[in-house]
């Protein structure tokens, strides 16, 4: 019988796939960490260190179950340092028949692996991760020729097929979405919990990726490495959150504070991104500590959270499979500024970007709405280009694939899209950023002020955005209150809020 060389990507660590359940003969699984995938984007060290730990673990578990697996570490001397060089020296090495790889999230290597294929002089085959609920083009039949797309609606339909929190064809508690119980500024009233952290020792990878010349930004205490780096811990993860996070985590979702990376968020992203974890897993014990402690814990925690992982994060990922390679060009407000060079070091004297940038160069995550209301929202004031931006969440954040990061700065964050994801351009000034964090009460910055000595940035930003985009803007139904807002300005007032505005634009790398 010929032999089988399946691939397995990074980000396809799902020991339940069909793959792995039996011990095949003459089949051969390789996974490699190779120098194209450190070169696309500058990523995070602690990004590539986890990667790279959570590969070799995979590697180990499955040799211990009895498969045949090749790793390449970047170091290795076979190692060519691309997935075609290497697959084609392994292809000739170990005589195979036939090459299998599992369908990949990012557009740039579905491409790449379609076109090595296609040059194979073997057979091939291509299945899917078993990972997402929904197929890659589910989103775009969806909502066929529409020009914008409307997550609720999608939300609404994924309830239904799946049967979650539904009771017959009516949602349970009478309505879909409970925000207005979520969200609220964080008063103090509940005991905070400081989040699972693991206690790795990944000091020779750190010093093997430094040996090879790897670029990357951001800080690490490779002795001390925090993330889940296997199933196991992934699985730990999630239950110390059902446990004790869940039954304050909507109400505080969008909190922000000085002393307080995560409130109550699960930290899952990462080991559900690279599929340690499914989707189905993460509903299923969310529902099953619901339905033990319904006295503790409210409907709306529980659906705020559930809608991020049917809703939120299976919409992002069909927009990407609908609206690429495109999508990945836009830029609506034609935005052409540099990122500030603080975004390499949190150097700032606002206090928010400086704990929201520093956090996520210290730990490689932040919530969203600090990425998206303060990082988000200031690169977006200052008419940042996407391009800049998206490289940045790409590479800062341990959790970010291309499918997912794009959809949320380019879309959501940035509105570069137009108004594919988004109805409204998600920008606020100093008041919203008060009235969700203790961070304004430290501030060099007055969030009060509009104008004049230490005047907050994203009170003359925030003006002069709608000034200098009302031709686009100005007809948004969502938005129309602040441009009636902004006809009542006294024309003084106005001139010296765009007159601040101008001046800060001009020094931003100072602010």
């Amino acid at each position: 019988m010929a032999k089988k060389l399946r691939l397995i990507l990074g980000d396809q660590l799902n020991s339940r796939h069909h793959w792995f359940q039996k011990k095949e003969r003459d089949v051969i699984y390789v996974l490699m960490e190779v120098m194209q995938e450190q070169q696309y984007v500058m990523h995070h060290v602690q990004k590539i260190l986890a990667f790279f730990a959570t590969m070799r673990n995979f590697a180990h578990q499955l040799k211990k179950l009895g498969h045949e697996v090749v790793y390449l570490s970047l170091d290795d001397a076979d190692n060519q340092q691309s997935f075609d060089e290497n697959l084609n020296n392994l292809i000739e090495k170990y005589h195979i028949g036939r090459f299998e790889y599992q369908l990949p999230d990012e557009y740039r290597l579905d491409e790449q692996l379609k076109t090595f294929c296609h040059k194979l002089e073997i057979d091939y085959g291509i299945a899917d991760t078993e990972h997402f609920l929904t197929t890659r083009y589910e989103v775009r039949d969806f909502f066929g020729d529409k020009k914008s797309y409307l997550m609720e609606s999608f939300y609404r339909s994924m309830r239904t097929r799946l049967g979650i929190l539904m009771q017959g064809k009516d949602p349970v508690g009478d309505k879909w979405n409970f925000d207005h119980d979520n969200r609220k500024k964080y008063d103090g009233k509940v005991p905070l919990k400081k989040p699972v952290i693991y206690n790795h020792d990944v000091s020779a990878l750190k010093t093997m990726i430094d040996k090879m010349g790897v670029k990357y930004f951001g800080n690490v205490d490779a002795e001390h490495f925090g993330w889940p780096l296997s199933r196991k811990e992934a699985l730990q993860s999630l239950n110390y959150f059902c446990e004790n996070l869940l039954p304050h985590f909507g109400t505080y979702e969008d909190a922000m504070l000085n002393e307080h990376i995560s409130l109550f968020h699960s930290r899952l992203s990462f080991a559900q991104n690279i599929k340690m974890i499914s989707p189905q897993e993460i509903v299923a014990a969310v529902l099953g500590e619901w339905d033990k402690r319904k006295d503790e814990i409210s409907l709306a925690q529980v659906e705020g959270y559930i809608r991020q992982i049917i809703g939120w994060r299976e919409f992002m990922r069909g927009v990407y499979w609908a609206k690429m390679p495109e999508f990945a060009t836009l830029n609506f407000f034609r935005h052409k500024n540099k990122l500030p060079k603080w975004f390499w070091d949190g150097n700032t004297k606002m206090n928010c970007l400086n704990k929201c940038i520093g956090q996520s160069l210290d730990y490689a995550w932040a919530h969203h709405i600090q990425r998206l209301m303060v990082i988000g929202n200031f690169a977006l004031l200052s008419g940042c280009h996407p391009d800049d931006v998206d490289e940045w969440y790409l590479g800062v954040y341990i959790d970010a694939l291309q499918w997912v990061e794009i959809t949320n700065t380019r879309g959501m964050s940035q509105f570069a899209d137009g108004g594919i994801i988004a109805s409204k351009p998600y920008v606020a000034s100093a008041a919203y950023i008060n009235k969700m964090s203790d961070y304004c009460k430290t501030c060099h910055y007055d969030y009060k002020k509009k104008h004049g000595d230490r005047a907050c940035p994203f009170n003359s930003l925030y003006w002069n955005f709608f000034d200098r985009n009302a031709d686009k803007l100005e007809h948004n139904p969502r938005i129309g209150m602040m441009y009636k807002t902004l006809q009542k300005f006294d024309k003084a007032e106005l001139q010296k809020i765009l007159e601040q505005a101008e001046v800060y634009l001009g020094m931003v790398d100072e602010l």
